[in-house]
């Protein structure tokens, strides 16, 4: 309630400066009519203070009420349940299905999950360093074991059948549960069963797994003789010196004429990344991309704020249906820019952003907390996860009710 009361106070201020600024613009001294206006005017501005502050009101008492209803509710599962019942495990799987209902990128991350959000941030983890995939008849296997890495150090080779993790049967997990598996505090050992096509039984492998760096940017070369070409698959906060040294060297050593960054299958990660990487082709000061939410004090608008490293080579940027995120703010403030030219298809249609919140007992909350909007002004989310249909599926936003923006040389695009 103590909040509530000095918010109305401000809110009562606030509407006592409107009413003397209203009378002094207008020189209201005598018109009963306008008094009477004024009057109302008031009442008004008091209902929407006196409403404010009920919502505010009613809105902590459910959040109060629900909380205590479902600490109740787990206290008489675990005692009077007729089976034994793995308390967190049952947590978990609510806390889940509530997070799924607002949308994909909300997430919850146990302490013992949290090396999952470092390896977003920064492309670094804790593991034996292989590519894994999921086979269509079921089962994991080893693609790539990354060179210098445990995995390689260790014999694995690609084709390898993972078939248990310790003592964990993994023969029917899917690949991210056995990646989940795989990753583990650097320096500490794993064991692993494997089934190499050709042998007849089964083998154990022990490693020691290791810190693993991903590069981000997997192949740069030259095109023709004069096209240079980067592939950027992820955005950390190490992409943009890879980037930059990749265009340094194919420009002072390649003596390219034209660029190439290839966005395809570019899931996102770093929304700062991604601007830094645009600052190397436009002017210091643009503006990149704002963000906008609920908190109005969190709202921010991010710009270059370097000189560039070359404003004039003919820039082209290749997105497809897997280009998200990050990559449509780099790829979108080229085309807002008039920068460079989008060759492909469609991207993935992510205008949300995510920052991470502190919980009890070294978790984390991964929480969507605004939009994004590219230079044009336009938010390219496509998925309306606001406004669910009954089933509880999600629609895309249709075509003909996107708006049309358009870019620093008037081309028309649309949101």
């Amino acid at each position: 309630m103590g909040t509530n009361k000095v918010k109305s106070s401000r809110d009562i201020s606030l509407i006592r400066n409107r009413i003397t600024y209203f009378y002094k613009a207008l020189e209201i001294k005598h018109s009963k009519m306008m008094r009477r206006a004024v009057f109302m005017y008031i009442c008004c501005l008091f209902s929407v203070v006196t409403l404010s502050a009920q919502e505010e009101k009613d809105n902590k008492f459910e959040i109060s009420k629900n909380l205590d209803i479902f600490n109740a509710l787990i206290k008489e599962v675990e005692m009077f349940y007729v089976d034994t019942v793995d308390v967190e495990r049952v947590v978990r799987r609510g806390i889940n299905s509530m997070l799924n209902s607002l949308d994909p990128y909300t997430e919850y991350f146990p302490e013992q999950n949290t090396d999952n959000l470092t390896f977003m941030a920064t492309g670094e983890y804790g593991g034996i360093g292989a590519y894994i995939r999921e086979r269509e008849n079921g089962g994991v296997i080893i693609t790539e074991p990354f060179e210098g890495m445990p995995a390689a150090l260790s014999g694995l080779k690609a084709g390898d059948l993972i078939m248990a993790i310790d003592t964990t049967d993994v023969s029917t997990f899917t690949s991210e549960k056995v990646s989940s598996l795989l990753k583990g505090v650097p320096n500490s050992k794993i064991t692993l069963t494997i089934q190499r096509p050709g042998d007849n039984k089964p083998s154990k492998v022990n490693l020691v797994r290791k810190q693993i760096l991903v590069n981000q940017v997997t192949y740069y070369g030259v095109r023709n003789d004069s096209i240079g070409y980067i592939h950027l698959q992820g955005f950390t906060d190490k992409s943009t010196q890879e980037v930059r040294s990749a265009f340094e060297d194919l420009k002072n050593n390649h003596d390219i004429k034209s660029l190439i960054i290839d966005l395809r299958n570019n899931g996102g990660g770093l929304l700062e990344s991604a601007v830094q990487i645009v600052n190397m082709f436009v002017p210091k000061g643009q503006e990149i991309v704002s963000t906008r939410g609920k908190i109005k004090q969190w709202e921010r608008t991010y710009r270059t704020s370097n000189d560039p490293i070359d404003l004039e080579i003919p820039l082209v940027v290749l997105i497809n249906g897997g280009s998200a995120s990050s990559a449509e703010i780099l790829s979108g403030a080229i085309q807002d820019l008039d920068r460079g030219l989008l060759i492909g298809q469609r991207s993935f249609g992510k205008g949300l952003v995510q920052s991470t919140r502190e919980l009890p007992y070294n978790g984390n909350l991964k929480i969507t907390m605004g939009k994004y909007y590219i230079p044009s002004g336009r938010c390219i989310q496509k998925m309306d996860y606001s406004h669910r249909n009954a089933d509880g599926s999600v629609s895309a936003v249709p075509d003909s009710l996107t708006s049309i923006f358009y870019t620093a040389n008037g081309r028309p695009v649309r949101s």
